[in-house]
C-alpha cells in the first residue's frame, strides 16, 4: 500500500513505531465512542488485529495513518469496512486523534483522499459513513464532502451509558465523481 499525497497531509501505511500512539487513542472512550462498553484491547491484541487487518475486509483497524506534511506528525488514522455479508459497499471511519490538530480541516482531507482512493481500486458503487446525530463537527465533514443522510439507525450506537441514533450516510461512485475536486 502507498501514501496518498493530500495538499496538509498525507496518508501512509501505518508502522510499528506508529502503533502505541493508534492503541493509546483507542483506548481514549472520547475518540473511540463505538468501543466504549467493551474491555480495550491490550497493546498485544491490537497489534495482533493491525497484523491481519490487510487480510480482513471486515476489520475496523486503521488502513492508514494521518500524518501532517509540515511536520510529519501522525495526527489521526482512517479506515474502511466491509458492514454487512451481502450489500456491497464499504464504509469509512477517521479519527483524528491529536487533540491540538484538530479544526485544520485533516478529517476531511483524509476523507477525501480515502474515498478518492477506494473508487479508484475497488470495484464499488457506493461508499457510506455512521455518524453520531449528536456529533455536529463529524456530520458537517461528512455532509460537507457530499455524503447523504440514507436514513437514521435509532439507538444503535452504545456510548457514555446510553443510546444514540445515528446517522447512514452514503455516497455513490457518480455523485462522488460530479462533486468538486476539493469538496
Amino acid at each position: 500500500m502507498t501514501a496518498l499525497e493530500g495538499e496538509s497531509i498525507r496518508l501512509r501505511p501505518l508502522a510499528s513505531r506508529d502503533y502505541p500512539t493508534v492503541h493509546a487513542w483507542y483506548q481514549d472512550p472520547e475518540l473511540v465512542a463505538p468501543f466504549d462498553r467493551y474491555a480495550p484491547d491490550t497493546f498485544d491484541e491490537f497489534v495482533r488485529s493491525m497484523e491481519v487487518a490487510a487480510d480482513d475486509p471486515a476489520s475496523l483497524a486503521p488502513r492508514f495513518g494521518i500524518e501532517e506534511k509540515s511536520s510529519g506528525v501522525l495526527v489521526g488514522a482512517v479506515g474502511h469496512y466491509v458492514p454487512h455479508p451481502v450489500l456491497e459497499y464499504l464504509e469509512v471511519w477517521y479519527l483524528l486523534g491529536d487533540r491540538e490538530r484538530r479544526g485544520r480541516g485533516y478529517g476531511r482531507e483524509a476523507v477525501r483522499l480515502l474515498v478518492d482512493y477506494l473508487f479508484a481500486t475497488r470495484s464499488i458503487e457506493r461508499v457510506g459513513a455512521t455518524v453520531d446525530v449528536e456529533n455536529a463537527a463529524s456530520n458537517h465533514l461528512i455532509a460537507g464532502l457530499g455524503f447523504h443522510v440514507d436514513g437514521t439507525l435509532r439507538s444503535a450506537l452504545f456510548h457514555h451509558g446510553r443510546w444514540h441514533d445515528v446517522y447512514a450516510y452514503g455516497i455513490t461512485r457518480p455523485e462522488w465523481s460530479a462533486r468538486p475536486p476539493r469538496a
